[in-house]
């Protein structure tokens, strides 16, 4: 039974405490619902992945209760400063560069370098924010491919009895998704359009790149996930003592290495696993990664589908 807690004070406190224990909470912004999992806690990001049936690893947009906040795990430029100084709070999105150190969960970024991040403007979503004190990731809050969700009420009919609870935060004012704008490269480049108008934006800093980006690195689109330097063999049956095996189950015997996403063949455990696995068993000394088989059920489609993109032309 999902939850539904008003927006007052006792609610926030109920939202906040079940976000730290790693459950999932619906919550409204300005622009859409999110659906809130601690950023910084694989398993709960995994969660999300599973709740929504996402089919795919892309990155999550990390929310905060202010911009100093954000900072605190990426990098800032000069003109994200200005942009923040805008537009937040407010359904702007920053793709900037993943701070060394930063406690965000690799699966938030799905493996990227990068991390999108955003303040959103109603009170009670940085309420919510400041009292989990954490950065929490938060997509939209409906089945993957399902209309976006402006009311609780469209959380609770895609969502209900999958998650643990929605903060009622009344209806969305904006209704339509955050602009995501890509500041890790050179210049600004529009990822996607939404609630900040291209033209307000580029009366703060000028000129931004509206064309498809060689290399996609932000939520709403598909991303370029992290590749590790090694090759990757799929479907591994046996195993050498040149490979790092990454494992699903009872380890094949014989690797230089061993990563272990899942001992007991859970595949929400082996998401969440997946992207420290492949930086892990990349730095083994090993001449390839050899990937164990993962059922093509629940989370194990995602986790098969980035294996695939990791493995495509390298080996």
């Amino acid at each position: 039974m999902t939850e539904v807690l008003p927006a007052d004070a006792a609610g926030i406190a109920r939202a906040a405490a079940l976000l730290r224990a790693g459950a999932l909470v619906a919550f409204g912004t300005e622009t859409v619902y999110g659906l809130g999992a601690d950023a910084t806690d694989a398993r709960a990001v995994a969660a999300v992945f599973a709740a929504k049936d996402r089919p795919r690893f892309n990155p999550l947009i990390c929310h905060y209760p202010d911009a100093e906040t954000v900072w605190a795990d990426v990098v800032p430029t000069e003109t994200a400063r200005r942009l923040a100084e805008t537009f937040w709070p407010g359904p702007l999105t920053l793709v900037l560069p993943k701070r060394a150190g930063s406690r965000v969960a690799d699966l938030t970024g799905a493996g990227l370098d990068t991390l999108a991040v955003r303040v959103p403007a109603p009170e009670v979503a940085r309420a919510l924010l400041r009292a989990v004190g954490r950065p929490v990731a938060a997509p939209s809050a409906n089945p993957s491919g399902r209309v976006s969700p402006t009311t609780a009420a469209h959380v609770l009919d895609g969502l209900g009895g999958r998650i643990a609870a929605v903060l009622d935060s009344g209806p969305c004012k904006v209704g339509v998704e955050s602009t995501v704008l890509d500041l890790s490269g050179g210049q600004p480049a529009l990822l996607r359009p939404g609630g900040v108008p291209l033209e307000a934006i580029e009366a703060a800093i000028g000129p931004v790149a509206t064309g498809r980006p060689a290399v996609l690195r932000g939520p709403g689109m598909l991303a370029a996930h992290y590749a590790p330097h090694l090759p990757v063999r799929l479907a591994a049956e046996h195993v050498g003592p040149d490979e790092a095996l990454l494992a699903f189950g009872e380890p094949l015997p014989g690797a230089g290495a061993v990563f272990q996403l899942s001992a007991r063949g859970d595949v929400t455990e082996a998401a969440a696993n997946l992207f420290a696995g492949l930086r892990a068993l990349d730095a083994s000394g090993c001449a390839r990664i050899a990937a164990m088989t993962v059922p093509e059920q629940g989370l194990g489609r995602a986790i098969n589908d980035r294996l695939a993109r990791a493995a495509a032309g390298r080996g």
